[in-house]
């Protein structure tokens, strides 16, 4: 693996690296594993934020507002950039664009994993098929299939449910909306509840309708009617002003649920011979620090530096990843949990004016 050229090559190397005989799953070739941007500031791998044909400057100003849509707090654009972001679909596309055609094995569900023996797994799919592995990276998400050859740790309910919509081409068809959000981010939020809003780069809106919540609220709305869909997440905020309620009530397409999940502070293990994980499957945690993303990212490009640095001693190389990713993963989890709790208190958005007036 090249040690030169410019932060984009470097970190597709690491993907063309790790892709030497082991299989990449992965669920559709047309399908995005989510929706909204991601990646942004000193976490984000170099690879990304070296793309500049794909990457934007990031979110240019902040809104903080109350229910009443009474502005509590603005910063502006500060021009440095600081923030990058990608769009979820381009950066699936980089990373997928720099290995080999067949290397994925789009479309397999992997059902189950067991040692054999000597760091070798068998993993077993929906389809009845299975591989055997000298190296597994379990980077299967929030439900590992791999976290329990590790871990018996498991997710578990946040307390907070979100409903997902997007606003397409705000400017001209959510006009009202769009200045709601503004250029960058928008925080709306009262006691155990609130708007988190996004302006992506091709100019749509992305919303989470937060609430705190059972956890089976959402079991309870019928999402394959988005106008009943829409009624019964908006009966929550019933008081907030028009504009805030329109982000929900104007949307396009469907409304997607989200219980909000993560595993527990600190998430570790005991080092097993050939397998170790990345990502939400390592260490899920709530989406209120921003980091999740980006550190699969950069998990992904320590484990390929790592593996690089160890030739021909894989447990060398496992032991010197999870080394530097364990603390990396406390140190965003701990303050994603606390954040959670602060944007929703009972005296919200209080605690993010205190907390944005903090640092100045």
């Amino acid at each position: 693996m090249g040690t030169r050229g410019n932060g984009a090559r470097r970190g597709r190397r690491r993907v063309r690296y790790l892709h030497h005989d082991v299989p990449h799953l992965g669920r559709s070739p047309g399908r995005q594993s989510g929706r909204g941007n991601v990646v942004h500031g000193s976490t984000s791998p170099a690879a990304v934020r070296a793309e500049r044909g794909s990457v934007g400057r990031g979110a240019k100003s902040t809104n903080l507002l109350d229910k009443d849509a009474v502005v509590r707090m603005e910063a502006a654009d500060d021009g440095t950039g600081g923030r990058p972001e990608i769009d979820r679909g381009r950066l699936r596309d980089l990373l997928h664009g720099s290995l080999p055609e067949g290397t994925v094995r789009w479309g397999a569900k992997v059902t189950g994993a067991r040692p054999l023996g000597d760091g070798r797994h068998e993993v077993t799919l929906a389809d009845g098929g299975s591989f055997t592995t000298d190296l597994l990276v379990g980077a299967d998400g929030a439900w590992s299939r791999n976290r329990p050859l590790l871990s018996a740790a498991q997710p578990a309910y946040t307390g907070v449910s979100f409903v997902e919509v997007d606003l397409f081409d705000a400017d001209v068809r959510h006009p009202v909306s769009a200045e709601v959000v503004g250029g960058g981010m928008l925080f709306a939020l009262g006691a155990g509840r609130g708007f988190l809003a996004h302006r992506e780069s091709d100019g749509n809106l992305h919303v989470y309708a937060a609430l705190e919540a059972a956890e089976e609220w959402l079991d309870g709305i019928d999402f394959s009617d988005t106008e009943a869909a829409k009624a019964a997440v908006l009966t929550h905020f019933a008081d907030w002003e028009k504009s805030l309620r329109a982000l929900v009530a104007d949307a396009d397409g469907d409304l997607v649920p989200r219980r909000i999940h993560a595993l527990p502070t600190g998430h570790r293990w005991d080092r097993v011979p050939g397998v170790t994980l990345l990502g939400d499957a390592a260490h899920l945690m709530s989406p209120f620090a921003g980091e999740g993303a980006n550190l699969a990212l950069l998990d992904g490009a320590e484990l390929g530096l790592a593996i690089a640095a160890h030739p021909g001693d894989v447990e060398a190389a496992l032991a010197a990843y999870e080394e530097r990713m364990f603390p990396r993963s406390e140190w965003s989890a701990a303050p994603s949990a606390l954040s959670g709790a602060m944007l929703l208190r009972a005296d919200a958005p209080q605690g993010l004016v205190d907390q944005f007036a903090a640092h100045g």
